[in-house]
């Protein structure tokens, strides 16, 4: 898959295409219909497949610490895109000037000018232009206009209601897993670059791979058994805390920290995958770091008392 670091990197060679327009958060199952639907077309009319996102997310450029968390970074909704076989990844810079935007321009300069879009697929409730009157009836209105065709794609519904983003942030934070899982398509997971930071762990007999989430907050928090793969590891058990910090540093940027349960494996610089099974407590801030390291032995133990007696 080609990524297409912003408008002014488009060459005549990206002209000529069947388009998507989204952000989606989660690649879900909602925007997997979406993706399917935009190959299908793809393929049909032998043109390349490109998908649209804006960095960061309006909402984010908009209030940063009251954004909703990010289900995922930009680099797993990348991988996740080409795993679906899409062709191109325009990111567009969300910032003033595109604030400024309105669908109409919009649609001149990135479908016409910019991309020569055939056909667009749609999503059923996203919406651009700083007039909100980019929508599903309105790109096929312009697209009468300027000779592409347009069409939206089904709702996606699970236990009878549209699947969302919204949806699984709520699934995750009452950790239901499981009802994340079923809209998503997946087991729900964070993958980083695994990271320097303090090396308290180790002083206190507990080592951890810390994980550069690339974003201000996490859609979940609290201690969890997780399973890891990647550097050579394939779900191997483990007890991951994500939050803060509170009794390190009171940070406000969300942190990710992963020990490995009877394993000692050098992680520094290789990426993992962190799948989140099963939440044991909130985070909490403890009075000292010998409560802190009696905790986390608690902790240990509970996640192995967990994976012995997990559900089948």
């Amino acid at each position: 898959m080609e990524l297409i670091r912003g408008l002014h990197n488009l060459r005549p060679r990206h002209r000529g295409c069947v388009a998507t327009i989204g952000a989606f958060d989660g690649v879900h199952l909602g925007h997997q219909a979406v993706l399917s639907h935009l190959q299908s077309k793809a393929t049909e009319l032998g043109l390349p497949s490109t998908v649209i996102v804006f960095e960061p997310l309006p909402r984010e450029y908009f209030s940063p610490i009251q954004a909703p968390a990010r289900l995922m970074s930009f680099r797993e909704k990348s991988q996740a895109m080409e795993r679906l076989g899409v062709d191109r990844l325009l990111r567009i810079r969300f910032n003033d000037q595109l604030r400024a935007m309105s669908a109409q321009q919009f649609v001149e300069q990135v479908f016409v000018a910019g991309l020569a879009v055939k056909y667009v697929v749609l999503g059923d409730d996203f919406r651009f232009g700083n007039d909100r009157q980019g929508d599903v009836q309105y790109i096929q209105q312009q697209g009468e206009i300027h000779g592409y065709d347009a069409g939206p794609t089904p709702t996606r519904e699970w236990d009878g209601s549209r699947v969302s983003s919204t949806r699984i942030r709520e699934a995750l934070e009452n950790a239901d897993f499981e009802r994340a899982e079923d809209m998503l398509g997946r087991p729900y997971s964070i993958a980083g670059k695994v990271i320097y930071g303090r090396q308290l762990g180790a002083t206190i007999g507990t080592p951890t791979a810390n994980l550069e989430l690339r974003r201000l907050r996490a859609p979940l928090a609290g201690v969890y058994a997780v399973e890891v793969s990647g550097a050579g590891l394939e779900a191997a058990r483990g007890v991951a805390n994500v939050g803060v910090r509170p009794t390190v540093d009171d940070s406000i940027k969300a942190n990710l920290e992963v020990h490995l349960l009877d394993r000692q494996i050098h992680l520094y610089g290789q990426h993992i995958e962190v799948t989140f099974r099963h939440k044991l407590r909130d985070e909490k801030k403890f009075g000292s770091l010998e409560e802190l390291k009696a905790n986390i032995a608690r902790d240990i133990a509970s996640t192995r008392v967990w994976f012995d007696n997990r559900p089948a």
